[in-house]
């Protein structure tokens, strides 16, 4: 699963080529005659000989990975997973599918028969890849705070370029090939255009306009100074019943994060959400600079590009790389009195960890002590333009190593208390 756009094709053609003899790659969405294929009885051998003639290429399970890309075009392919795993077992198949998380309601699901994985944007680990910084990312997978320390206004400066061009690997490729920004920029324009093409070729026509009411909000919601989303923002006079659908469906083409609010730290966390509040972003810093009309002088203005929209570029990043580190789904927390608020917070090892995202040097952390002493959390995480250092209650990380940071492995887990 994942937006259109951010790699899935090319990442399931290459592990076809990299881990099979052959690769059958079939098109739902192209090739739209073959969704008789999946009509009446689901007979898997008969599904693979006509799936194999589409796609030119011999099936032999084990040797061949068959490829269904686009399947949400084709409802019934989704069910016929089911066969395939019960009847041909030995049968690599993968699916592929831009809004898979729209199209998923309206055929019955093979539960427990497939295995999910959500593809993101490029993280900025992977963005120093593509730009060749081999040595820098390196001392980063290590965590590597003292060797790093050095270079901090060089991976800063990196991680500016990175909120401009974000991580759709289109954008990226086209960046890495000249250094100019406004090369991502064209793509980043090219792809909001197809997603508005998306809301009005996919979605009911009714919900449209409410759709894109909704996306292009996204700016608005962020730039104030509590992120809580606003339906008003959309429309005057909007109401939550309007736009739940809109929501749910740029939600289920993975163009969006909702980051709901949780009012205690305890487990489960999702017993303790409050429906009513919830931070709405998008699926790319890159390309909410581009929906924002962010002028891309900004970028030589030192540091400002971390200040903008009160520094909602930051959080937006921040949120990307946790969630392609950690795969979990942030929430965030602000007191029902007051103005305490703590930016994030991820359940990791069993345990709640706030986070607080500063844009820039100032490190008076108020909400996140509040939030520690009230409900006598064991460990805070901040990150901010400042270098690493621990804290007797908290460990600042900068910006720039969050992800690394974040990645859920053995160390990871040490490093984060748990």
């Amino acid at each position: 699963r994942g937006a259109r756009q951010v790699g899935k094709t090319w990442l399931t053609r290459s592990f076809g080529e990299a881990a099979f003899e052959h690769v059958a790659y079939v098109n739902l969405e192209r090739t739209p005659q073959l969704g008789a294929t999946f009509d009446g009885e689901f007979d898997p051998a008969r599904l693979v000989q006509q799936l194999a003639i589409a796609a030119g290429v011999r099936v032999e399970p084990g040797r061949t990975l068959l490829v269904l890309d686009e399947v949400q075009a084709v409802p019934r392919a989704v069910t016929a997973l089911k066969y395939f795993a019960e009847e041909l077992p030995e049968l690599h198949v993968i699916a592929a599918g831009s809004l898979l998380g729209v199209a998923l309601g309206s055929e019955s699901f093979p539960v427990g028969k497939v295995e999910f994985m959500d593809l993101h944007p490029m993280d900025f680990c992977e963005f120093l890849d593509a730009l060749g910084e081999q040595a820098l990312l390196d001392a980063l997978d290590e965590r590597q705070w003292e060797v790093l320390a050095p270079f901090h206004d060089r991976l800063v400066e990196l991680l500016r370029t990175y909120l401009f061009v974000g991580g759709m690997p289109e954008a990226v490729a086209a960046f890495a090939a000249s250094r100019e920004v406004r090369d991502a920029r064209v793509i980043h324009e090219q792809l909001l255009a197809g997603y508005e093409f998306d809301f009005a070729r996919h979605a009911p026509a009714t919900l449209v306009p409410r759709i894109a009411g909704v996306w292009r909000s996204i700016p608005a919601q962020l730039a104030r100074e509590h992120r809580k989303f606003v339906y008003g923002l959309v429309r005057d006079g909007a109401r939550a019943r309007e736009f739940e659908s809109a929501l749910d469906w740029l939600a289920g083409a993975g163009l969006v994060h909702l980051v709901r609010r949780f009012t205690k730290p305890a487990q489960p966390i999702r017993s303790y959400e409050d429906p009513r509040s919830f931070k709405l972003f998008a699926h790319d810093v890159g390309l909410l600079g581009t929906l924002s009309g962010l002028d891309v002088r900004v970028l030589l203005d030192g540091r400002g590009v971390f200040e903008e929209f009160k520094g909602a570029l930051t959080e937006q990043y921040v949120l990307q790389e946790l969630v392609a580190r950690t795969g979990a789904t942030p929430m965030y927390w602000s007191a029902e009195r007051g103005i305490a608020e703590v930016d994030l917070a991820i359940e990791h090892g069993g345990r709640i960890v706030p986070i607080e995202v500063k844009a820039g040097e100032n490190l008076r952390s108020k909400s996140l002590r509040s939030y520690v002493d009230r409900f006598d959390a064991t460990h805070a995480l901040r990150t901010s333009l400042a270098p690493y250092r621990e804290q007797d209650w908290l460990t600042n990380v900068p910006l720039w190593g969050v992800g690394a940071y974040a990645a859920t492995d053995e160390r990871a887990a040490v490093e984060w208390g748990v």
